[in-house]
């Protein structure tokens, strides 16, 4: 009796440990009975899933902001520019070998010419194939290779070039080409964030693809010297890296609108590399410079003004009672000329032509290749200790 009472007793603890296991496992989902999933469970991971998918959407969202989708905009219509020049050198002995006698045994060798290759980075601006690069890149070359991002390669042809300005217009035969939105310089924000793209060290030919760089625009407005007569009034400062090979390329803001056109660098002792000063030709510059090009293929700069300056100095400052040695002071007016017929005097102090300040006697000369044949100009002038306004109109020379 006590045997079958006690065998009974294990079997009910056995069976009561059995259903607990069973339980405690059913709800920690390490057992399921009834071999059908529990869809609670499965609602709760799909829905640990989907957050899991949402999470590495933004992610890979937040990484392709303004600045990407800008750059993955504007980078088709950038291109990779080849050339070959023709220049002519000077002998370093060109002076020994004018004597008849060195010329006898080694013949003329005063001047040579010699074929250099060169580089650069341009924007399409049409579907059809129009070009603009810097004056500096492509104004002279007897020929021109243009790559774009698709690896095609044309020969271009130059439409007009302007060496004062530094501005050249090409032209490639296509159709359906990719080109950029030209915006408007003068909506330029100090600050804001600015895209660089280009061509530097020739590094497009490994992949066909423009380096890009970014920055701010740190300055507008900035008269730079004159440089190999090329005149850069205007410009666009921004510390987005610009190297060799850039020039031509487009400088655009953040909605993919060129706002210029990188052009050139200051450096730092023997560091040709960028060091945070690149400066860029406003693009609404450029527009009116394309457009003239396109028309007559060159600009009409054929006007003559009819007066003799000279840069002031500390001695003309005091003569004169200046506060400033900005300005230039007039020295000669040529009679009948638009200086005479524009009421200037010898004496007059010009310390600003349509809004340009003037430094000196290159800034004068810069401001001047501003204009046009035919264009009337608005002076200020300082005569007798009296701030006066001059108008002048800018006849054929």
């Amino acid at each position: 009796m006590n045997k079958r009472k006690n065998l009974f007793i294990t079997a009910s603890l056995i069976f009561v440990i059995l259903i607990t296991g069973i339980y405690i496992g059913a709800k920690l989902n390490v057992v399921n009975i009834s071999g059908i999933s529990d869809s609670g469970n499965d609602v709760v991971f799909a829905q640990l899933q989907n957050q899991n998918d949402q999470n590495n959407d933004e992610i890979s969202r937040s990484r392709r902001n303004i600045i990407t989708e800008t750059v993955k905009q504007v980078s088709p219509a950038v291109v990779g520019i080849n050339v070959i020049e023709i220049r002519e050198y000077k002998d370093p002995f060109f002076s020994l070998f004018d004597d008849p006698f060195f010329q006898r045994y080694f013949g003329s060798r005063g001047t040579y010419n010699r074929e250099v290759k060169g580089l650069g980075s341009g924007y399409l601006i049409s579907s059809d194939g129009y070009i603009v690069t810097n004056d500096h890149v492509a104004g002279n070359a007897t020929k021109i290779t243009i790559t774009l991002t698709d690896g095609r390669t044309f020969d271009a042809k130059v439409i007009g070039s302007d060496n004062a300005s530094d501005i050249c217009l090409l032209k490639i035969d296509g159709d359906n080409l990719p080109f950029v939105e030209l915006g408007n310089s003068d909506d330029i924000i100090i600050g804001e964030w600015v895209i660089a793209l280009g061509n530097p060290f020739g590094l497009f030919e490994l992949n066909d693809k423009p380096t890009v760089t970014v920055g701010v625009i740190s300055a507008t407005g900035m008269n730079l010297d004159a440089i190999n007569e090329r005149y850069y009034l205007n410009m666009i400062q921004t510390d987005a890296a610009i190297n060799g090979g850039n020039s031509g390329g487009p400088l655009v803001n953040s909605v993919g609108e060129v706002i210029g056109m990188n052009t050139l660098i200051f450096t730092a002792g023997n560091n040709n590399g960028s060091i945070g000063l690149g400066f860029a030709i406003p693009v609404n510059k450029i527009k009116r410079i394309i457009e003239e090009l396109k028309e007559k293929g060159s600009i009409d700069r054929n006007f003559e003004i009819g007066m003799r300056i000279q840069t002031i100095d500390e001695g003309i400052a005091k003569y004169y009672h200046l506060t400033s040695t900005k300005g230039v002071i007039v020295t000669k007016v040529y009679p009948n000329t638009p200086a005479e017929k524009g009421d200037i005097e010898v004496g007059d102090i010009i310390v600003e032509v349509e809004g340009f300040k003037i430094n000196n006697e290159n800034s004068m000369f810069s401001v001047f290749h501003e204009f046009r044949t035919g264009q009337t100009i608005t002076l200020k002038v300082l005569r007798d200790d009296k701030e006066l306004t001059k108008t002048m109109k800018l006849v054929k020379g």
